[in-house]
């Protein structure tokens, strides 16, 4: 009869439904473990650019700009802006 399903069709969808959420949760925790790695590199990274980072305040004495936290030095009076 049309509209019927066998007791095998439901084993078969059963079995699909099963695989599909197995696999599912699988690629959830290989997805987590992969940002839980990506977050850890990129603290270490900005961690090491905060490392090379200027020091130098606004109005701290400064030969250029890369001595200054705002990155411009004033060439005349040779402070941080």
């Amino acid at each position: 009869m049309r509209g019927q399903l066998s007791a095998e069709m439901l084993v078969v969808l059963v079995l699909v439904l099963g695989l599909a959420i197995f696999l599912a949760s699988v690629m959830f925790k290989s997805a987590n473990k992969a940002a839980d790695k990506i977050e850890a590199k990129t603290d270490s990274v900005l961690s090491a650019a905060d490392n090379g980072s200027p020091s130098g305040a606004v109005g701290s004495r400064c030969a250029s700009d890369s001595e200054c936290q705002s990155g411009i030095c004033d060439t005349y009076s040779k402070t941080c802006s």
